[in-house]
């Protein structure tokens, strides 16, 4: 049991630590900056940041989000991807088990925290980012094989159709970043996965607008990002959903079961 306990522990410690690497990958490819250079550096006062302030999801406590030189009141979308991150990582071997498909699990992580972060900022899954993604499960799948096997490569055609007709036929309901995004999903969910997450993506987004409209946060026929709700979806039917068909099929289709 300590040994697990530890394990978990590094396994936290390392998501957090991928979860601030993240959040400048999805704050600067949008805009064509370099994730490498400069170092991190408060947007207000341009100081750098220092080891200390660097720290994952403490730092931030510990300056009560605030930059230590100007007092600027830090964003809390960078404790929380990284927190998140963490999470994800540490209780992915819970649900997928200590096997080779936990590889594809932290990809798909990783994966989403940087769609997030770029998503909410600016309204930008950027190509790089899909395409960069796209090659590493190509390459995960082929020493990471599903049954069947053609699995993945059905997910990636699926996900690729569905909001394309989407897009033709509403004429812009949907981004091109999110169709590309949905057709990465699908190499990591397979074809049924990628529908289900598509589904509860779709169902997710549509209950948040309407709130969020009757609150006074969306304004009508003004768009938000879809790329969150996307993300939720995957991270959900990735981890529950052959549950969620099995769910579905007896209650529904008890004949059949």
């Amino acid at each position: 049991m300590p040994t697990i306990i530890i394990l978990h522990t590094y396994i936290f410690i390392l998501g957090a630590v991928l979860g601030s690497f993240y959040n400048v990958v999805g704050l600067r490819v949008p805009i064509k900056k370099s994730i490498a250079y400069p170092g991190s550096a408060c947007p207000v006062c341009n100081k750098k940041l220092s080891a200390v302030e660097l720290i994952p999801i403490l730092s931030y406590l510990f300056q009560n989000g605030q930059c230590r030189n100007c007092k600027t009141s830090i964003s809390p979308l960078y404790p929380s991807m990284e927190f998140l991150t963490a999470i994800l990582f540490t209780i992915s071997p819970l649900m997928v088990g200590w096997s080779k498909e936990l590889v594809i699990a932290w990809t798909l992580i990783s994966l989403c925290m940087i769609v997030m972060v770029s998503d909410l900022k600016y309204m930008i899954i950027p190509d790089k980012v899909n395409v960069f993604f796209l090659f590493l499960f190509l390459g995960e799948r082929l020493f990471i094989p599903t049954d069947p096997w053609w699995d993945p490569f059905a997910g990636l055609v699926i996900g690729t159709l569905v909001p394309l007709i989407i897009i033709l036929v509403s004429r812009g309901g949907m981004g091109g970043g999110d169709m590309k995004l949905l057709a990465v999903f699908g190499l990591a969910l397979g074809w049924k996965l990628v529908l289900i997450s598509f589904f509860l993506a779709t169902l997710i987004g549509t209950v948040v607008g309407i709130i969020g409209m009757m609150m006074g946060f969306i304004q009508k026929g003004k768009p938000f990002p879809f790329g969150p709700f996307l993300v939720i979806g995957a991270l959900i039917s990735y981890f529950f959903g052959n549950d969620l068909i099995q769910l579905y099929i007896t209650y529904f289709f008890p004949y059949f079961y």
